[in-house]
């Protein structure tokens, strides 16, 4: 069974409901036609209902099961205004202001995840991923104890080291440039609960860099070694050690040998790059030159789920994407 294949039947057992805002991108609605007609997700659209119909019609997509909701005739947008306006108003937003962005499509979907309505909002066929992010930041923000939104990536490695398919989250590859240490921190929690939310297993997390364990000094290292210091101050649930070069982190051999007292070494599932242009690296070539499957980025650290998607992605990558934030959303 393909990954996918198996994100949709855990999504499927958990009755969930995802917003799409960008009503007006046939990848959606046929997205929107393949999820409902799979049966994984309940699926709203944003926009006029006559507009949307008109859409499918020329589309041959069938709306059957999917809810449309016009943020013009909704019967809590007052309720979103006054929402929004108190909690941007220190930042300037006025309360006309406030009520023009809450019926704009991104934010008035954030609002409905915010809000509980929906379980989880999947946005970017149209938007660019600083749109995505800043209706989401500004509405639902960052989750409790973070500071940080980043990303990650679910790659699954063909037959590694000759022991099988393996799954393995890459972050973060997509958001941060130049992370602080804070900022790895933050990331290395996301991408830990990600893992158990996404695979439902037990995240072991290397914190990579070009030394393993003194072997070298640097500044750049130092940034990861205080990166650990403060996941052992923040006492975190789940496995992690650095600094370790990557091939400590996932071969056994090279683990016992480099970190012999370390419990992740050799056993990492969750990688940590040290900053964006060796994440952004890695991943592709990865991807490329191993033939890894690459699915995301999966943004992470909000306080609920929203999915980003590529504005060159396909009506497959929409409806995985899906069953991703569904599975997000019930961590």
């Amino acid at each position: 069974m393909d990954i996918i294949t198996l994100f949709k039947e855990k999504a499927s057992k958990l009755n969930g409901k995802v917003v799409f805002p960008e009503s007006d991108d046939v990848r959606m609605l046929k997205a929107a036609e393949q999820i409902t007609e799979e049966g994984f997700a309940k699926i709203v659209l944003i926009g006029e209902p006559e507009k949307i119909q008109n859409s499918c019609k020329e589309a041959g997509v069938n709306l059957t099961g999917i809810e449309i909701i016009d943020p013009k005739k909704f019967d809590k947008i007052v309720e979103f205004e006054n929402y929004f306006y108190e909690k941007r108003k220190e930042k300037g937003l006025s309360l006309e202001e406030a009520k023009e962005l809450v019926r704009q499509p991104l934010f008035f979907g954030a609002l409905l995840v915010q809000f509980k309505i929906v379980n989880g909002m999947v946005a970017g066929a149209v938007n660019t991923t600083g749109d995505v992010l800043r209706a989401a930041l500004q509405v639902i923000g960052v989750a409790k104890g973070l500071k940080t939104v980043s990303s990650s990536f679910i790659m699954v490695a063909p037959n590694f080291l000759g022991l099988g398919d393996k799954v393995f989250l890459f972050g973060d590859c997509a958001v941060v440039p130049n992370p602080t240490s804070e900022q790895l921190a933050d990331i290395a929690i996301s991408t830990a609960s990600t893992y158990r939310s996404l695979i439902g297993d037990e995240p072991k997390v290397a914190l990579l860099s070009f030394s393993s364990k003194g072997s070298a000094k640097h500044e750049l290292i130092d940034k990861v070694l205080e990166t650990k210091k403060l996941l052992d101050e923040r006492s975190v649930d789940f496995d992690y050690d650095g600094e370790l070069q990557l091939d400590a982190a996932v071969v056994e051999k090279i683990g016992k040998s480099k970190a012999p007292s370390s419990t992740v070494a050799g056993k990492a599932n969750v990688l940590i790059f040290p900053d964006l242009q060796a994440g952004n690296i890695g991943y592709k070539l990865v991807e490329r030159f191993a033939g890894a499957e690459a699915i995301g980025p999966v943004i992470q650290g909000l306080a609920a789920p929203v999915c980003d998607l590529s504005r060159g992605c396909s009506v497959g990558d929409i409806v995985s994407t899906t069953a991703l934030v569904l599975l997000l959303a019930h961590r």
